[in-house]
Parts: structure tokens; C-alpha cells; sequence
């Protein structure tokens, strides 16, 4: 089982590279639909990366505690 940390991480990274992608096409294009589904993908995986990342800590921080 992988740790929530790796786990956001690599949401983090995903989230960065269909930012990327969706620049790149509005910069190629215009906006349009693919475009708009790239950022919100990019945001459900930013807001994953970050409470799983979160959740990481809080973990850490529960098992210091005892």
C-alpha cells in the first residue's frame, strides 16, 4: 500500500502536467471544451494532492503524539 504522501505527490504531478497541457492547447487554439476539461481535471487533482498530502501529516502527527 502506498503512503498518502507518495500518493500526493504523484496527484500533484498530474495535476501540474494537465495544466501544462491545457496551456499549450490554448495557446495552439482558443479556449474550448478540451481545454476546460484539462483544468478541472488539474483542480480535482490539486485539491487530492493536497489532503492526501494533508492527511500524510496529520497521521505523522497522531503517531508522535503516543
Amino acid at each position: 500500500m502506498r503512503s498518502p504522501f507518495f500518493s500526493g505527490v504523484v496527484y500533484l504531478v498530474l495535476g501540474c502536467i494537465f495544466t501544462f497541457f491545457a496551456i499549450q492547447q490554448v495557446t495552439m487554439n482558443d479556449w474550448n471544451f478540451f481545454v476546460y476539461l484539462l483544468l478541472i481535471l488539474a483542480t480535482f487533482d490539486f485539491g487530492a494532492g493536497f489532503r492526501l498530502i494533508g492527511l500524510h501529516f496529520r497521521i505523522k502527527k497522531q503517531k508522535n503524539k503516543k
